[in-house]
């Protein structure tokens, strides 16, 4: 056995090694060391060349060749598609795609983070142009730190990333603001006379979920309300079903009940009406989202719109931009809700 032999491998300095000391963005890093035509400001420049020599950073001819060979697909993550939420939002993505020459290609997480993060991987590996996540981020900051380095990765290959949800995963991000759009709902409905809720909250480890029950919460406590029953369950259609017949089944004194969101509030309509639950006349319900089915719902439901395709639209244009920005924070696209009152919250005398 030769010394070579047992010497231990030294691993190469990667482009993001270099951003990293330098403090800049993957993309700042590229577009220095990869003699780009972008302008890049005279002091980021310096500090990724500093950075580069310190290192004994070589760029990889390869790699810079895989990169420039980059496919024009977008990869479209969403929790679940059969939901109207994400469907809406993915047609807003769609459209913007297309108008650009790019091909979506669609992949469903069914709100499972590793299948996420797996996805992320895949489509670095095909080398996609941009990847867009939609969907609200979990409590568990491991696996939030998990995709956001996978995303990173990504994003030093010469890919773009958008996300239609919650901050954490350091990208571009379309935030609705739910916290604000529950609290409206809150203040908007105490005003119909309602003091006592119940409310079906989802599961307790999904930000946007929490965020809507702070929202409430919060609105109704400065407008005189309060809850009386809360109620744990699955983020869908029947987990809003199942959530009510729990309610019904235990009795409740609210006189309103609010789903965190629509699909939600559509399933408890349905158990309430099974139990001969009358809504609004009996109890009253709410949702949230403003998915595009609920015209077809009777009696027709209370909700906080949110611009889904619009955000979509952005979304997509923040993973397709031709000139991002260097560098700095993340750009964040708040996006506001509004209270809408239809027929299933009544006015109590």
């Amino acid at each position: 056995m030769t010394e070579d032999s047992v010497r231990p491998r030294v691993e190469q300095p990667t482009l993001d090694d270099v951003a990293r000391l330098a403090g800049v963005s993957p993309a700042t890093a590229s577009r220095v060391l990869g003699k780009s035509t972008r302008a890049v400001r005279p002091e980021l420049r310096e500090k990724v060349l500093d950075a580069a020599a310190r290192l004994s950073y070589t760029a990889n001819p390869h790699a810079r060749a895989l990169a420039r060979s980059a496919s024009d697909i977008v990869g479209l993550l969403v929790h679940d598609i059969a939901d109207p939420y994400f469907s809406s939002i993915a047609a807003g993505v769609t459209r913007v795609a297309e108008e650009q020459g790019a091909l979506v290609v669609l992949g469903t997480t069914l709100r499972d983070p590793e299948r996420e993060i797996e996805y992320a991987a895949t489509l670095r590996a095909q080398r996609a142009r941009a990847i867009v996540l939609v969907g609200s981020r979990t409590t568990d900051r491991r696996t939030t730190s998990r995709l956001a380095a996978e995303l990173a990765a990504f994003r030093s290959a010469g890919g773009r990333v958008a996300c239609v949800g919650q901050d954490g995963l350091d990208v571009p991000t379309v935030r609705p603001d739910n916290r604000a759009g529950a609290d409206r709902l809150a203040r908007a409905l105490t005003g119909l006379g309602h003091r006592r809720f119940a409310v079906l909250c989802g599961p307790p480890d999904l930000v946007t979920a929490r965020e809507r029950l702070d929202g409430f919460r919060a609105g109704l406590a400065a407008s005189g309300g309060t809850t009386c029953d809360v109620v744990e369950g699955a983020f869908t259609r029947d987990g809003g079903y199942a959530s009510a017949l729990e309610l019904v089944r235990h009795g409740t004194e609210a006189t309103c009940v609010f789903a965190v969101n629509d699909v939600m509030a559509v399933g408890a309509m349905a158990a309430l009406r099974e139990r001969a639950v009358g809504v609004p006349d009996d109890l009253s319900v709410a949702g949230f989202d403003d998915i595009a089915t609920l015209r077809d719902t009777i009696p027709a439901l209370t909700t906080v719109r949110l611009p889904l395709e619009e955000m979509g639209e952005r979304a997509a244009r923040l993973a397709l931009a031709a000139d991002p920005p260097e560098d700095g924070e993340p750009m964040r696209v708040p996006v506001s809700g509004e209270v809408i009152l239809r027929e299933s919250t009544r006015r109590l005398d």
